[in-house]
């Protein structure tokens, strides 16, 4: 009996055991269910709401595209809100977005500078230009820079005047720049220059702008004059750079043949003497002498001597200012800091603070190669010349005056100066004092001189950049300031912007056929897109 009770006590612990085991297995499943269907409510909640329909699209899809008609309402709607920003865009002016590298048709803040105190009405016509002209754009820009100037895009068959005044062919482009009487016609052709060397053309259109409308609105221009029949460099051969950058500073150039003319012209702002490799004959000593007793102005260029030549006359103007004869000599340097791609004749000289160099001064500098040391009278002997010096460019302490071309060390041998040599000065002269018994002004007449040559010149530094010398750096900056320092317009020393290259420009028919593809490919676009719509709503 008492093992019957222990059995069945048994039993019944066995029994509840279980029970307890399944009531909890309950509750796990009960758990879990309640977890799995707490979570699938709860991605199905997400997902309703990600799926929710924009009200605007929904709307769009149910009241605009239901039927043909108010689709093509819809796409009327959206090419005319196109249309009615592109005319908004037009009429604000607003300056196009330029991704050149040069930026190449955005206004400078120097060709801002030059015209923004022009008093004149200017008006600028481009006649057979297209409104979304590149040029056309950057020429807007002047407008906003000065209210006085306009520009504005003309058909030839609307303005026969302009067409028949200014010669302009019917079928060609031309661009008009006037002010009053006095007028300036560009071609379509003056606002590229060819490179031979690199087979690109350089677009120079800003400057060609801005020297067209400083021409019409300045009362005169500078005249300068290349001396010619003394030098291997000439405007046509070696220089064709300078000539062109010159005449696009608003600068008239011309070649003086001082055999000819017995004299310098009396129009004459800067006479140019570059690098004479044979002397001067007693009709140009006396004509440039002449020049300077009464006030007249030079901008001298010589490069290193190699051999002695007879110079007994040109040095005698030199030493009017107090420039003693260049010796046989080239500088070199032994800072690589301070030459380029480690050859000691490429120098790059210090630029010094000065009125003519200023806008320079901590700038990149300049490239010199083949230089000379310019040999300066003592102080006394500069005084009794009324004569003042101002320094405009030194090498560093580390260069050298190599005089044994035969050498080929790259130090300073025994008998080779050292030291941080003068490569760029400027003499001031006083001729006559000013006389208030006589009424007479002071004349004073100024020398810039550099002992170098072909940092202006045409002359590639190397075969694989094909670029001339004259486009390194700050080389155009210095002599372009120099000239316009020397023709009395301080205005136009600055530092200008590289004009850059450009090997491809649309024709008209290609700008036609851009234009076309722009809009059509959006209309393609939508169209395509309510074929698609329609056919799975039909799916449905």
């Amino acid at each position: 009996m008492i093992k019957k009770v222990k059995e069945d006590n048994k039993t019944k612990k066995i029994n509840k055991k279980d029970q307890e085991n399944k009531t909890e297995k309950v509750n796990k499943k009960e758990q879990k269910d309640k977890t799995e269907k707490s979570s699938k409510k709860e991605k199905k909640s997400k997902k309703e709401k990600s799926e929710k329909p924009n009200k605007f699209i929904e709307t769009i899809k149910k009241k605009w595209l239901i039927n043909g008609t108010k689709t093509f309402l819809l796409v009327v709607i959206i090419l005319a809100f196109f249309i009615g920003v592109s005319v908004l865009m037009q009429k604000l002016n607003l300056t196009p977005i330029d991704l050149t590298e040069d930026k190449l048709f955005t206004l400078t803040s120097e060709s801002k500078d030059k015209v923004k105190d022009i008093d004149k009405d200017i008006n600028i016509y481009f006649v057979g230009y297209s409104d979304d002209d590149s040029t056309l754009d950057l020429a807007k820009q002047y407008t906003k820079v000065n209210d006085k100037i306009k520009v504005e895009a003309v058909k030839a068959e609307d303005r026969p005047d302009l067409v028949q005044k200014y010669g302009i062919e019917t079928s060609s482009q031309g661009i008009i720049v006037e002010a009053g009487s006095r007028y300036k016609v560009l071609a379509s052709s003056d606002l590229t220059t060819y490179d031979a060397t690199s087979g690109s053309s350089v677009n120079v259109a800003e400057e060609k702008l801005t020297a067209a409308i400083r021409s019409v609105s300045v009362e005169e221009l500078p005249k300068v004059y290349f001396l010619n029949g003394y030098s291997s460099f000439t405007l046509t051969s070696g220089m064709q750079y300078l000539n062109m950058y010159l005449q696009n500073e608003v600068n008239e150039v011309e070649t003086l043949d001082i055999l000819s003319t017995g004299k310098v012209p009396d129009d004459c702002t800067t006479l140019v003497i570059a690098s004479p490799n044979k002397d001067f004959d007693d009709v140009a000593t006396t004509a440039i002498t002449d020049y300077i007793n009464k006030g007249g102005n030079i901008l001298w260029l010589n490069a290193a001597v190699a051999k002695q030549i007879d110079l007994q006359n040109a040095n005698k103007i030199l030493a009017l200012y107090g420039v003693k004869p260049f010796e046989i000599g080239i500088i070199r340097e032994t800072d690589s800091s301070k030459m380029v791609s480690n050859s000691p004749d490429l120098i790059m000289p210090e630029i010094q603070y000065a009125d003519a160099t200023n806008k320079l001064y901590n700038s990149e500098g300049v490239i010199f190669i083949n230089a000379t040391k310019i040999n300066v009278a003592s102080d006394d002997e500069l005084k009794n010349l009324n004569t003042t010096k101002t320094e405009l460019i030194r090498t560093s302490e580390n260069a050298y005056f190599r005089t044994n071309f035969e050498n080929n060390a790259d130090s300073a041998q025994d008998g080779e100066s050292k030291g941080n040599f003068l490569v760029g000065a400027q003499f001031d002269k006083t001729i006559s004092k000013e006389n208030d018994e006589t009424n007479t002004k002071e004349v004073k007449s100024r020398l810039i001189i550099y002992g170098e040559n072909y940092f202006v010149s045409d002359y590639q530094l190397t075969q694989s950049t094909q670029t001339p010398m004259i486009a390194y750096r700050q080389n155009k900056d210095l002599v372009l300031n120099s000239i316009a320092y020397l023709s009395d317009r301080e205005e136009d020393i600055t530092v200008r912007k590289s004009t850059g290259a450009v090997t491809y420009t649309a024709t008209e028919q290609e700008n036609r056929i851009i234009l076309a593809i722009i809009t059509a490919v959006p209309l393609l676009i939508i169209v395509a897109g309510i074929i698609v719509w329609a056919n799975r709503r039909r799916k449905k």
